[in-house]
């Protein structure tokens, strides 16, 4: 998609842009208090042609201005656009940056079952929709709305929108709106990268290829990095991730990628180093503990959280934070070799420094992400990280607690934690922290080993995040359990079912809260 920004001064009003769809955003607010209340439909922009345009069906009650509510009007009159898109932002007091986000994604989406190549949006005029954060807001919402999963067919229309225009109204500071629009084009590309790799096939998508997509992403945007693979993992003693992996014909991928804000000298660097770890199984059969059938095709994005961090680093190494940031990604696939690991052996993590790695008792081999997470938080903070966050498809058991509406986020430092939950204001994504705690660790103690990889039907999430926090002991950590969310089963009204690409926003804006 091609976008761009798009000022409308007096002497060039919105009702001249000459666009297939013109989408404009509406709300409503209540013009009264007490019994007598009444609902009434502002559109957000002050064009005098827009707005008689739009007059009689706003006045009709047809359009409410729920959230992503769309109505289209054909051949407006005045305007040059052939249609006019009204896209609801809601009640007027509950107006918000990511319903904005949304909005935008919501008029893509209407536009590409119509066929219509061009879409302009007109950015909002309103004072809780400030022009920065509205622009980026835009832009990631519309270049996220024109994602679709079906790649592989052989039949796919091609229905994506080739052009999109910010129309940036005369009382908005140009200026503003046009750096955060840039700024939302590279965290959306970012996390449609994301995207794209959870998307793909397993036969596609192997641990290598993982590797090799990284390596052509790094290069493109200024990171270091390196691939390695069995001899790698048996170099470092990484035997939790060795376990998992020697069950399949595809070799391993340890991916790390690293990335130096400008002037870095580690001689006098003294800012923290954050460790993003992600969990790439690009496929889960559940080993030897094989998954039931029905869904198994959708353990192609039991790489999500690798994807996650992957989007994340690709953004950071763009937008430029003043902060030493590494990436370590451990891939793999999890099958049912004759090699496989098994249920009652016992694994030997990497070491930790001069202490002997964590011996772990295999309880179920379907529990392999917390495993190649063990060696990947130890191996980051073996590289200098202070801080730690990773992600992970980790747990059915963070869906049954908090359903698809949250993501799960468990840490072991508050302070950490509140810089995470402030990130959220400006990702808007949701996450939920759940509950850590020595009864919960109790439940993976091993009676032949240090720890057991499962605590039992009850608490999952929380007994899988106590695994993880024993790799990564005093060190602040974050650790996100995505399985419910990296994957939407239906369509949206502004985003396809499919990945999600949850995490990437997140992510990176922690990593922004560390700058100097």
């Amino acid at each position: 998609m091609k976008t761009e920004l798009v000022s409308s001064p007096l002497s060039s009003p919105l009702s001249s842009l000459a666009v297939e769809l013109l989408a404009v955003a509406v709300t409503d607010f209540q013009t009264e208090k007490g019994p007598d209340a009444k609902l009434q439909l502002a559109l957000l922009n002050a064009d005098a042609a827009v707005a008689s345009a739009a007059a009689e069906v706003l006045a009709s009650g047809e359009f409410k201005a729920g959230a992503n509510e769309t109505l289209v009007l054909h051949a407006p009159a005045g305007l040059a656009a052939k249609r006019l898109l009204l896209v609801g932002l809601g009640k007027a007091a509950k107006l918000s940056i990511h319903g904005l986000r949304s909005a935008a994604g919501t008029a893509v989406r209407a536009a590409k079952p119509r066929g219509l190549r061009e879409v302009a949006f007109a950015l909002p005029e309103h004072e809780s929709l400030p022009a920065f954060a509205a622009a980026r807001a835009v832009a990631e919402g519309a270049l996220l709305a024109d994602f679709d999963a079906d790649t592989y067919r052989s039949d796919r229309k091609d229905q994506g929108v080739y052009s999109f225009k910010l129309a940036v109204p005369a009382s908005v500071d140009f200026a503003s709106a046009q750096a955060g629009f840039a700024e939302g084009e590279i965290v959306a590309e970012a996390q449609n990268f994301a995207r794209v790799q959870v998307n793909e096939p397993g036969n596609v998508l192997t641990p290598t290829v993982l590797g090799q997509r990284a390596a052509q992403m790094a290069e493109s945007v200024g990171l270091k990095w390196e691939v390695h693979s069995t001899e790698k993992l048996h170099e470092l003693q990484m035997g939790a991730f060795w376990g998992v992996a020697k069950g399949s014909e595809e070799p391993p991928a340890l991916i790390v990628l690293t990335y130096e804000p400008e002037g870095y000298d580690p001689a006098t660097y003294t800012g923290p180093v954050l460790g993003l770890v992600g969990k790439g199984i690009t496929f889960d059969s559940g080993g030897i503990s094989i998954k039931p059938g029905d869904g198994m095709e959708k353990m192609k994005y039991d790489m999500a959280g690798s994807a996650a961090m992957l989007g994340a680093i690709c953004a950071i190494g763009q937008l430029k934070p003043s902060v030493k940031v590494i990436c370590v990604v451990c891939s793999t696939e999890n099958m049912p070799d004759g090699r496989a690991y098994k249920p009652g052996d016992v694994l030997t993590a990497m070491p930790a420094g001069d202490k002997p790695g964590k011996t772990i008792e295999i309880i179920n081999t379907d529990a392999e992400g917390r495993l190649v997470l063990a060696d990947g938080l130890t191996y980051a903070r073996s590289l200098g990280a202070t801080h730690l966050i990773n992600a992970a498809t980790l747990t059915g058991a963070v869906g049954v607690a908090l359903g698809k509406v949250n993501g799960g986020v468990f840490s072991n430092d508050d302070e950490t934690f509140a810089k995470f939950q402030a990130a959220l204001e400006t990702s808007g994504e949701s996450f939920w922290r759940l509950p850590l705690g020595d009864e919960y660790a109790y439940l993976i103690k091993s009676d032949i080993a240090d720890i057991k990889n499962t605590g039992g039907r009850y608490g999952g999430a929380s007994t899988a995040a106590e695994f993880l926090h024993v790799f990564a002991g005093d060190t602040p950590w974050i650790h996100l359990d995505i399985a419910g969310m990296a994957w939407i089963d239906e369509s949206r009204p502004y985003i396809a079912k499919g990945p999600s690409g949850i995490a990437v926003r997140s992510v990176l804006e922690w990593v922004r809260s560390y700058q100097s």
